[in-house]
């Protein structure tokens, strides 16, 4: 975690060594400060040149820094710039592979910039909820226009080094076959005598009219920002490379950084950016342990679940075989994939050659022995634990020795899944949420005798097949589904006091999640809920549940598939209407039980669905089913449409205090079924430590 120094005849070159990113740490920006410094004090050294070992110039600060003391300690991000600017020798940036964010900044300090073709450029500060720190709003605008400038830091996204070639960004841009340091310390040689040293800082933006661009810009970026703020402010840091003195201009970004750096949105991206890396760790699997080589695969079941799982191993590369028990079925979900491909052409999402190519990579068969040379099966079919041992028995007879044997279950035992089989440690749990091909979130459930080598192939896999990996433990529902049955118990005692379906809807919604209960049962279909409800009633006859989605379902409303489910619906359209049958239905069993319905508030409404996540994922973590909060963060930001801007239910306890969530649950425990509202014990001895999920 250095900067090396070599002299090259006449020029230094410092190259930034902190694996994996080059990431401008503080040991990194020491070195590359007093590198700098001993640059300008040899006579014999004309111009200097700053790279990056490896593959890349820079990713920009250190993201083991983050939050941390020693991302402000000196020297800072802003002092390794200003070093650069301000040397009385000439400074080339020679960039590769990924320059963004403070590398990017850094590089705009130097006096000159080349780079190869097929590097990464870009500030992507905004999709961490912040703005640009060190000059980068200043700075880029000035060497690929305002507009140009204003798009690439608004959205965050990277542009090709080629494609800003003929911009004041770069003053070569050498062919790919180059050897970079060498031609940058020839680039060096050519202008070591050239004086004054250019700065970016110097050169004026030249945009008639700019006064109408940058309403325009901040009235599209405030329909597109949502609840974010950092979107707009990037336009008033890019407005302030306009409108003022550079050094106002500097001044007014570093103001609005360190005033969204407090925000709970940039927080709760910034965990969310965390736990995301965090979720591929698991303590006793060292990130060295071997994998399985995945190069065939094969899925149980072509019904919706197993076609986009299917699809998922197609889009990756890996060829893989679906099974089916008749031909019909087998028939019907092979088109379905055709078709979702095709619609992704039409979309203009995916090249009509690619489609063809990951169609080609899957196949059907009837027959067990046409997949035993898979290296991994995932069974796909119905949610009943005699289906799925049956299924497991067989894998267990046909499938080669070392074969991955994974369930899709979303709720089951999967020690009792694999207990069926001689070789449980080779079996796993890979819950793909729907749709399959689409959803980011993949649950790794880790049975008692789960392999090592196994969990780590999954987690391996979940990157490879593009999903989020977050890992659990054996339990009723794992992470997601176990909590989300408090959520969904909380919604249906709701309709019992007197809320209706698309009030509690749209209360949620409201708070950010992407649909609400009622909805998000309608779309799923509430004859699933239903099965699992009366297997609880067996197995857990001490858990009170509301009986109106059983009466829903009794009178066949499944939700979307059936046309009618909380809501009514029409041929040919997803929208709902709200049902006066399924809502006389709610206030006719209020009216049978003797409850008075009452007005419910949208808080009260919103506390008890997602404080009913926080007390169970408390459970869950205190169990270890989850290995950390961050973890039930992920499962619920990219599973359960869990708004991003408030970071997981975990994360938004620890905002909201986890005193006052505790305050809100023993109320609610004095309320009408309060016996669903016992506090966590980890919840109870976190609040009084004043401590938080989250540390």
């Amino acid at each position: 975690m250095s900067a090396d120094y070599v002299v090259h005849g006449n020029v230094a070159v410092i190259t930034l060594n902190n694996p994996p990113v080059n990431g401008l740490g503080l040991e990194t920006r020491s070195a590359a400060v007093a590198a700098l410094r001993r640059a300008e004090s040899d006579d014999a050294v004309r111009a200097v040149v700053i790279t990056g070992a490896g593959k890349v110039f820079s990713g920009g600060a250190d993201i083991r820094e983050f939050n941390s003391p020693r991302a402000l300690t000196e020297p800072t991000l802003h002092t390794l710039i200003a070093t650069a600017e301000n040397l009385g020798k000439p400074v080339v940036a020679a960039i590769h592979g990924v320059c963004m964010g403070g590398g990017l900044e850094l590089s705009l300090g130097c006096h000159y910039r080349v780079a190869l073709p097929g590097a990464q450029i870009g500030l992507p500060e905004v999709k961490i909820g912040l703005v640009p720190g060190a000059g980068g709003t200043q700075r880029l605008p000035r060497v690929v226009g305002l507009e140009q400038g204003l798009n690439m830091i608004v959205s965050g996204n990277p542009v090709m080094s080629e494609k800003l070639a003929e911009t004041k960004l770069f003053d070569r841009v050498f062919d790919a076959g180059l050897e970079l340091v060498a031609a940058a310390v020839e680039f060096a040689n050519g202008i070591a005598d050239v004086r004054p040293l250019p700065k970016v800082r110097d050169l004026k933006i030249d945009y008639p009219n700019y006064e109408a661009f940058l309403q325009f810009s901040r009235n599209t970026v405030k329909a597109m920002a949502g609840p974010f703020p950092a979107p707009l402010e990037c336009v008033e840091c890019v407005a302030a490379s306009v409108t003022r003195k550079f050094e106002d201009g500097l001044a007014f970004e570093r103001e609005r950084f360190l005033a969204l750096a407090q925000t709970n949105e940039s927080k709760a991206l910034r965990h969310a950016f965390f736990a995301e890396r965090a979720a591929s760790k698991v303590p006793d699997v060292p990130a060295d342990t071997p994998t399985r080589t995945i190069a065939r695969a094969a899925v149980i079941g072509a019904g919706t679940m197993g076609g986009g799982i299917a699809m998922n191993f197609a889009n990756a590369g890996i060829p893989v075989t679906i099974l089916e028990m008749k031909q019909e079925a087998l028939d019907k979900g092979l088109a379905t994939i055709r078709k979702n491909y095709e619609n992704t052409v039409k979309k203009g999402k995916l090249a009509q050659d690619k489609a063809e190519q990951r169609v080609g990579l899957i196949t059907g068969t009837l027959a067990f022995e046409d997949i035993a040379q898979a290296d991994i099966v995932v069974e796909a079919v119905f949610e009943d634990m005699e289906v799925k041992t049956q299924v497991f028995r067989k894998l267990d007879e046909v499938m080669k020795p070392g074969a991955i044997l994974a369930s899709n279950t979303s709720t089951l035992d999967l020690d009792r899944i694999a207990d069926v089989t001689s070789r449980p440690q080779d079996v796993i749990g890979l819950h793909f949420f729907s749709p399959a091909n689409v959803m980011k979130l993949l649950e790794i459930v880790r049975g008692a005798k789960t392999g090592k080598d196994v969990l780590a192939t999954a987690l391996a896999l979940s990157k490879k097949i593009r999903k989020t990996g977050v890992v659990s433990g054996v339990c009723d529902g794992f992470i997601g589904n176990r909590m989300v049955e408090q959520y969904l118990r909380q919604a249906f005692f709701l309709l019992e006091e007197g809320a209706l379906p698309e009030q509690v809807d749209k209360a949620i919604e409201k708070f950010g999640f992407a649909m609400g209960p009622f909805r998000m049962s309608d779309l799923a279909g509430n004859d699933i809920g239903w099965y699992i409800r009366k297997r609880r009633y067996a197995e857990s006859p001490d858990i009170v549940y509301s009986p109106i989605p059983d009466r829903l379902c009794e009178q066949g409303r499944f939700g979307q598939k059936t046309g009618a489910g909380w809501y009514d619906y029409q041929a040919g359209d997803r929208k709902p209407h709200a049902s006066a049958s399924v809502n006389e239905m709610i206030a006719g069993y209020s009216k049978e039980i003797g409850v008075e319905r009452r007005t419910i508030s949208d808080e009260e409404i919103v506390q008890r669905l997602v404080f009913a996540l926080v007390n169970e994922g408390a459970r869950i973590l205190e169990e270890g089913i989850a290995l950390r909060a961050s973890d039930i963060d992920m499962v619920y930001l990219t599973g359960y449409g869990f708004p991003l801007h408030r970071g997981g239910p975990m994360l938004y306890a620890d905002t909201v205090g986890l005193s006052n969530v505790l305050a809100k649950i023993q109320q609610f425990a004095r309320g009408r079924h309060g016996e669903a509202w016992a506090p966590a014990p980890l919840l109870e001895r976190l609040a009084g430590e004043g401590k938080g999920f989250n540390g």
